[in-house]
């Protein structure tokens, strides 16, 4: 027999879809997102743009009725009781994003219930390095700090010449940065700039134009950006020449 939700227990409002559970384990096409802040329904309405099905929760009725427009699938339900998550269908997901930043509390007891529920893959926003922690120990699989993220990343910029940066491992970066005078008018051959500076250059685009793979016989102009892998000191040593 089901189980029944407590007296105490808010039940989720609005509810009319359930996802057809995936056939192939890690192919998934919903995602359950949990807490529809600015973070939250940005991470939303960005897999409903990629293609994939959303059902979005968050306590907030004023919250869920905001972005009634804005996602396809959103609920009312108090994400740290169970037997509401039960009820909304979130066993069926196989893919969670918590996205509850300040509540801290909520936050832990959202990704416990989400893991007792049996969800494989659980990705939980972090405040700190401690909440992070806890998140793991509860069932995050993958814990994001977004502000800290954008605070080094802006960091970067600021104090480089520096595009755009993403840190993708401790030490190791990928950077966007104009071409470097020395190579302008070159190919990628020609000028030579793994052997110079130990960073790859992975794609280049040109002006007006779009990111395309770069091959040794790519040539590179004036305002043309690079998009480059490597050590993030080789990486930032080679844009600060551009």
């Amino acid at each position: 027999m089901a189980e029944q939700p407590t007296p105490e227990s808010s039940p989720p409002k609005h509810v009319e879809w359930r996802p057809e559970p995936p056939t192939v384990a890690g192919d998934w096409d919903e995602v359950l997102v949990v807490g529809l802040g600015r973070f939250g329904s940005a991470v939303g309405a960005t897999l409903e743009h990629l293609g994939y099905e959303v059902l979005g929760v968050d306590e907030s009725d004023s919250v869920v009725q905001e972005h009634a427009t804005s996602l396809t699938h959103v609920v009312q339900a108090d994400s740290t009781n169970i037997a509401a998550l039960r009820q909304l269908g979130a066993a069926d997901f196989e893919c969670a994003v918590v996205c509850i930043g300040s509540d801290i509390e909520a936050s832990i007891l959202t990704v416990a219930a989400l893991h007792d529920l049996g969800i494989e893959n659980i990705w939980a926003k972090a405040i700190t390095e401690s909440h992070g922690r806890i998140l793991r120990r509860v069932g995050a699989d993958s814990v994001i700090f977004p502000e800290h993220d954008m605070g080094v990343r802006v960091a970067h910029m600021v104090t480089g010449r520096m595009i755009d940066y993403i840190e993708l491992d401790a030490g190791f970066a990928l950077v966007e940065t104009l071409v470097p005078k020395e190579a302008q008018g070159k190919t990628l051959l020609e000028a030579s700039l793994r052997a110079k500076y130990d960073v790859t250059v992975v794609c280049i685009k040109p002006e007006g134009e779009m990111f395309t793979y770069a091959t040794p016989d790519t040539m590179m102009r004036e305002g043309d950006i690079l998009l480059v892998a490597g050590e993030t000191k080789r990486v930032e040593r080679f844009a600060n020449v551009t």
